[in-house]
């Protein structure tokens, strides 16, 4: 009866016309928004048909001739889908890339590509009409996809032989679905879109565009994928990776470049040995002055092309999903953080050289969630941040396929759209050499480079990235890793030293990484441990590098799979995605991923006998060592309320915040509450905020010496938005915020037109001594307060606000209550106590100390020291240093 009813509904349904022809009109699907609401009901009516869990926009294309016009009498719970043979799939594009790559001009790697099967299955049917309209390097793509086996993201699905009964779909929902997208080719006065009458007008300006944006994919895939053999390459490691799962059976995931997969026959992984900051404080800080007089041969790279979906990041104005680098954290975006803390490191040069330093900044985008557009908007918005646009390159990420981990097959929401996503950190190298950003910093004069994430809140926290940079360029190293204590279960990879023994006799080694997905390959598991177990000893990897930019350049340009580190296929997670009729669809796949800090496995250095001590320090790659909350906290994902962690949130990284706040001003006689355990505060905001701007330091050394005793008491918020600073004996109970528009220095135009900060020139200054604060400050039992944003509702607060080189002092007096004294550009204001609480005293700063101020901090180096002076000229005179 079934059958019976099948082939009713098929003969009475599917004209002739529509089905003798249908390569041309699936090729480029016309969608006719009339019939969308129909459509949308009349597929979500199809899934109650069959038990089968393929989406039909990744399993199932809209073609007629997909099956032979027979019904199978079978049941369909016995009906199976053939298995798929990997290894002869690898060995067919195998031998095509050989050809390819063999061939001189286009035109010759065309003639190979029509030799393939399925290419000439397709150039075959009455799409050659259509490719004839379109460019020689235009048809290539669509070959290459073709050969690829991916077929069904142009619509069409060739017929292999296959009985229906080997398809997961049932005859009757075949004819549903064909039904389906007949319905959605016809208008409501009846016209038809599709059959051999398809002229170009009927393909629509949407589908034409939609062509384009496909074409843009592939090209970008051939292009950055050039060195393991462009699109077919990509599909050839992507199988073997999907391959290698399915035979190892190890958690659904693969790494191309494992290290037990190369030819070697002993390796082993040993806890890696470098300089401990915390510890060796000597050391440390002679590393970081290295750091800071290396600046001006640095530059400054940013990987920010992650999607940042586990943050679920929303415009609340227009709805818009936003990348995370734009997250507003503390007050501002993630994007602003990394440039102030670079500003930072750049003031503390000018105050100890007397010189001015832009380092350049390279950027790594995408295109997902407008990631690209978004950055360059924020730029323009804060004016390139007073550093001219000419100190900034930014450079756009691909997107690559996501894979089916059944098949291989690219899953797409409609034709011609398949799912993209970015193909991880680790593309930065060889985009690099593709966009000429080693020729820019080379440009520039530098040698160096260091990289953090934009997620990382912490990264740049007193010496970390200065003595990473410093003896990175002092030894010539080519890599090196900046870590510290691994959380145990956290999800981040490991640093290690790596031991290999090749069989030709000689011994490899290197300081590496391995991600927390690969720990089973590796033998690494989390529990059971002991306390002294080599597991627990590993340290985190942190994404926080120095590298040296010609040996990265080499790396990136390797004609190999060496360009692309760290090939990763991740099918752990599923992936979720709304088809062009809202519908949401989850699958297990993924795309290749590469991970930038393997690019260390490139620097391995290699010896005739085995090394038994010290063979770190002669090492390419090194490593450094800092406290955890010194070196990461991460924003990564939204903290949801049912976490019982907060690990990785805003909300955790808020707090090591406020943790390194404390153990920053507790050493300079300041008494404040401690933060305690993460748990402690999962309903409640942090015991008190505190705001420090990192050109205050950013070394911990700097800024003691402008705090010395006091009190923060606990619920209270301290901002501090100035560099020139002094605290001494302040009590502070409720809010104190100070802003100096002229932080570290005063704007000037350039030669473009664009403003350029002058460090060190008209700087707002602020000193406070003797002085007691009182006021109620914060109101924590507001439910609007988002505290890691920094978006509180207060009661009442003291605020300064200083214009341009304005000056403010308060001396042994009580304020108390709410106050905001702004102070115009060119005056100082002086609070002194009176008899009523206290008088205000506005006077002009005087012409001759207009640049410098009435008194300025004056920095030098003795050793390893970094000791400050108080140079007060009006009364001429200077302060002893604290140091």
């Amino acid at each position: 009866m079934a059958s019976t009813s099948a082939s009713f509904l098929h003969a009475s349904l599917f004209p002739p016309q529509p089905i003798s022809s249908p390569s041309v009109p699936f090729l480029f699907p016309r969608s006719n928004p009339h019939s969308q609401s129909r459509i949308l009901l009349f597929r979500r009516s199809l899934s109650s048909i069959s038990s089968s869990p393929s989406p039909p926009s990744s399993s199932y294309s809209p073609s007629f001739s997909s099956f032979p016009l027979r019904v199978s009498t079978a049941p369909v719970e016995h009906a199976s889908a053939p298995e798929f043979d990997f290894g002869e799939e690898i060995a067919r594009l195998d031998a095509l890339r050989s050809r390819l790559r063999a061939a001189g001009s286009l035109e010759e790697r065309l003639e190979v590509l029509d030799v393939d099967s399925r290419v000439r299955s397709f150039v075959g049917s009455t799409a050659r009409p259509f490719l004839d309209r379109l460019e020689a390097s235009e048809v290539f793509l669509l070959k290459c996809l073709v050969a690829a086996g991916q077929e069904h993201v142009l619509g069409l699905e060739p017929d292999w032989g296959i009985e229906p009964l080997q398809v997961k779909h049932s005859a009757l929902r075949t004819a549903f679905y064909a039904l389906a997208d007949m319905i959605e080719k016809w208008s409501l006065d009846g016209n038809w879109f599709g059959g051999n009458g398809l002229i170009e007008r009927d393909i629509g300006h949407i589908d034409i565009k939609q062509l384009k944006k496909l074409l843009k994919t592939l090209r970008e895939v051939e292009q950055f994928y050039d060195s393991i053999g462009g699109i077919i390459g990509y599909q050839i490691i992507a199988l073997q990776l999907l391959s290698s799962s399915k035979v190892d059976g190890q958690s659904m995931n693969s790494h191309l470049h494992s290290y037990k997969a190369r030819r070697s026959e002993h390796v082993k992984l040993h806890v890696p040995r470098g300089l401990d900051l915390l510890e060796n404080s000597k050391d440390a800080y002679q590393a970081a002055v290295w750091g800071i007089e290396g600046l001006p041969e640095l530059g400054e790279i940013y990987p920010l092309g992650g999607a940042g979906d586990r943050l679920g990041l929303v415009d609340p104005n227009t709805g818009e999903c936003l990348p995370a680098a734009l997250l507003p954290f503390c007050g501002r975006t993630l994007l602003e953080g990394l440039i102030r803390d670079l500003q930072a490191r750049e003031f503390l040069y000018f105050k100890i050289y007397g010189e001015q330093c832009i380092t350049p900044v390279a950027i790594m985008t995408s295109s997902v969630k407008n990631n690209h557009n978004h950055i360059i908007a924020l730029c323009e918005k804060f004016r390139w941040f007073g550093r001219g646009q000419e100190n900034f390159e930014l450079f756009e990420q691909p997107l690559v396929p996501v894979l089916a981990a059944e098949n291989g097959r690219w899953l797409i929401t409609k034709p011609l759209s398949p799912v993209c996503k970015p193909g991880g950190h680790g593309a930065i190298w060889k985009l690099a050499v593709d966009r000429c950003i080693f020729q820019w910093f080379y440009s520039h004069r530098r040698k160096g480079a260091t990289i953090r994430q934009v997620s990382n809140v912490v990264a740049a926290t007193d010496l970390t990235l200065l003595a990473l940079a410093g003896i990175g360029l002092r030894y010539n190293k080519k890599l090196g890793f900046a870590s510290c204590q691994r959380n145990t279960g956290a999800t981040e990879g490991i640093n290690v030293l790596v031991e290999k023994h090749d069989y030709d006799g000689n011994w490899s080694y290197g300081i590496s990484c391995i991600e927390y997905t690969e720990f089973e390959k590796f033998g690494i598991t989390e529990t059971p441990f002991s306390y002294d177990s080599l597991q627990l000893q590993f340290p985190a990897n942190t994404n926080i590098l120095y590298v040296d930019l010609k040996s990265a350049e080499r790396v990136g340009s390797c004609p190999s799979t060496n360009s692309l580190p760290g090939m990763v296929l991740n099918l752990k997670k599923p992936v979720s995605y709304v088809d062009h009729f809202g519908i949401q669809h989850s699958a297990f796949g993924g795309r290749i991923e590469c991970t930038m800090q393997n690019i260390a496995d490139s620097f391995m250095n290699t010896c005739t006998s085995r090394c038994q001590e010290d063979i770190e320090s002669s090492l390419d790659t090194f490593i450094v060592y800092n406290e955890r909350k010194r070196v990461t906290s991460s924003a990564k994902r939204k903290r949801k309320q049912t976490d019982k962690s907060l690990h990785q949130t805003p909300d955790g990284a808020l707090l090591d915040v406020m943790r390194n706040a404390y153990e920053l001003l507790s050493v300079c006689d300041i008494e404040l509450p401690m933060i305690e355990d993460n748990s402690k505060y999962f309903n409640s905001g942090p015991p008190f905020l505190v705001f420090l701007h990192p050109s205050l330091g950013p070394l911990w050394q700097v800024i003691r010496q402008k705090f010395c005793g006091g009190s923060i008491s606990e619920g209270s918020e301290l901002q501090i938005e100035v560099a020139e600073f002094l605290w001494r004996n302040v009590q502070l109970s409720g809010s104190l915020v100070i802003v100096a528009e002229n932080i570290m220095g005063s704007m000037t135009m350039n030669q473009n037109n664009e403003p350029i900060l002058q460090y060190g020139q008209r700087c707002g200054r602020c000193k406070l001594q003797n002085v007691k604060i009182l006021n109620r400050g914060i109101d924590w039992m507001s439910s609007d307060n988002v505290y890691w944003k920094h978006d509180v509702q207060r009661l009442e607060t003291l605020k300064i606000i200083l214009h341009g080189n304005a000056e403010f002092e308060a001396t042994d007096v009580v304020l108390k209550g709410n106050h905001e004294f702004e102070v115009p550009n060119g005056y100082k204001m002086h609070i002194i106590s009176d008899n009523s609480g206290f008088i205000t005293k506005l006077d002009p700063i005087r012409e001759e100390m207009m640049e410098t101020g009435s008194w300025f901090w004056k920095y030098e180096t003795r050793g390893t020291c970094i000791n400050l002076e108080m140079v007060e000229l009006e009364s001429k005179s200077r302060m002893a240093p604290v140091f």
